[in-house]
């Protein structure tokens, strides 16, 4: 049994952390919401410790799955945060999806401390999460990525170490740089069949077994096509997936002018009251400009 903390128990973390304690590791757990926390341990052997910090104690690694870079930072440094409190050779591991420039400012900061350090933000979805079945892309050191491979492999079907600090987040924004590009090609695919009068299920029940094939198709065209979008990856966090890759983009000097267009969507879609709604929603986009623009169911 090896003593581990994990904080951040929203809809990816919570099954994150059940896994381990699932794994039989002694799992301490930090929630901002203490209620979310309670929930987490009347379904879980584990317990819930009064701040990041005191769940990060006696850690041998200590996993983070947060919001953004400011809520990574914020619980990392200071006085009162995981880092000072954890020992050196423990691992800390940011499952958030982050800036590159925040996982190396804080692997210097870990090293400095004699901790390791890996972002490893993931991808998988909800569903990935809850069945244990995500694709983890690491950036660090070969040797705190084999210190913490074991916990990963109990919600990860992939973890891969990609290359030094950084190379995780990195990897991620090529991960949503290509979901941006196919959930808008299959917007516009599903939004033309049914334009041109087809049978878009039957359409698509052909088009799946060849070259279009991908997993939004395989998982989102028959809630799409129902309208529904009331579960998944939000486009509020996609937008700000995409601020992330732009930043970066402008950086290292690489063109992606089809993120710009989708992000350009996605604020649409926000703008008709659907920053909750799942990704897949561009569809609701097309149809409301087809129909003159009404609402979206």
């Amino acid at each position: 049994m090896t003593a581990l903390a994990f904080v951040g128990l929203g809809v990816m973390g919570f099954p994150m952390a059940g896994h381990l304690a699932g794994a039989g590791h002694a799992v301490r757990v930090f929630n901002r919401d203490a209620a979310k926390a309670d929930r987490w341990a009347g379904a879980h052997a584990g317990t819930v410790a009064a701040s990041a910090a005191d769940a990060a104690r006696g850690a041998s690694a200590v996993f983070l799955c947060l919001g953004n870079d400011d809520s990574v930072r914020s619980v990392v440094l200071g006085e009162s945060g995981v880092l000072a409190a954890m020992s050196p050779g423990a691992v800390l591991v940011d499952h958030t999806t982050a800036s590159a420039a925040l996982a190396r400012e804080l692997a210097a900061a870990c090293a400095a401390r004699g901790v390791g350090w890996l972002d490893a933000p993931v991808s998988g979805g909800q569903a990935g999460a809850e069945n244990g079945k995500l694709t983890i892309m690491c950036g660090g050191a070969a040797a705190d990525f084999a210190a913490v491979e074991p916990f990963l492999a109990s919600y990860a079907r992939c973890a891969r170490l990609l290359g030094p600090a950084g190379a995780g987040q990195l990897a991620k924004m090529v991960n949503q740089i290509c979901i941006a590009g196919l959930v808008q090609g299959l917007a516009e695919g599903l939004h033309f069949a049914r334009a041109a009068g087809l049978d878009a299920l039957a359409v698509i029940d052909v088009i799946r077994q060849g070259a279009a094939q991908s997993w939004q198709m395989e998982n989102r065209h028959a809630s799409m096509l129902e309208g529904r979008y009331d579960f998944g990856f939000a486009v509020d966090w996609m937008r700000k997936d995409l601020g992330i890759v732009q930043d970066e983009a402008s950086r290292n000097g690489s063109s992606l002018p089809v993120v710009a267009l989708v992000d350009q969507f996605y604020a649409e879609v926000q703008a008709m009251g659907g920053g909750r709604w799942d990704t897949s929603s561009l569809l609701a986009r097309l149809e409301r400009h087809h129909d003159g623009g009404n609402d979206a169911p």
